[in-house]
């Protein structure tokens, strides 16, 4: 784990499955997806390299959810059910870590999340990858 940046302590919602982690670029990677599956999900996740988180407890807890490409890992507390973080389609080399874990942390303190594209998702497009757009989502007032 880098030292370097800030470290975040999170679990999960029973607590059962704990991490440290230490993100990219602390909270200005804020987004969600627009794919079938988080769509449905909701949550709001920030990226952390995969070297850059640790379980503290509970690594064993985890259970594993894939679909479509199976490249995305999303995990999941086996007790609980909630969402810790998956291991990105576009980037695999990085964790998306769900905000509502990390100590301290609501989704709600967010005023602006980039909506990520993720039904005209780059490695799905014909012809190559291309950019994935960005929307912007504001909470009402």
């Amino acid at each position: 784990m880098n030292n370097l940046r800030q470290e975040h302590r999170a679990a999960c919602h029973c607590g059962s499955v704990r991490f440290k982690v230490r993100l990219t670029d602390e909270f200005n990677t804020v987004r969600r997806c627009s794919c079938s599956y988080c769509r449905m999900r909701g949550a709001i996740a920030v990226s952390a390299q995969l070297s850059d988180i640790a379980f503290v407890e509970g690594e064993d807890n985890l259970t594993l959810y894939q679909f479509n490409t199976g490249t995305a890992k999303h995990y999941f507390c086996k007790n609980c059910g909630i969402y810790t973080h998956h291991q990105r389609r576009s980037n695999p080399s990085q964790f998306g870590v769900n905000v509502a874990c990390i100590d301290g942390v609501s989704p709600f303190d967010f005023h602006e999340v980039l909506v990520m594209d993720g039904i005209s998702h780059p490695s799905d497009a014909t012809g190559g990858p291309k950019v994935a757009e960005f929307l912007r989502f504001s909470p009402a007032e």
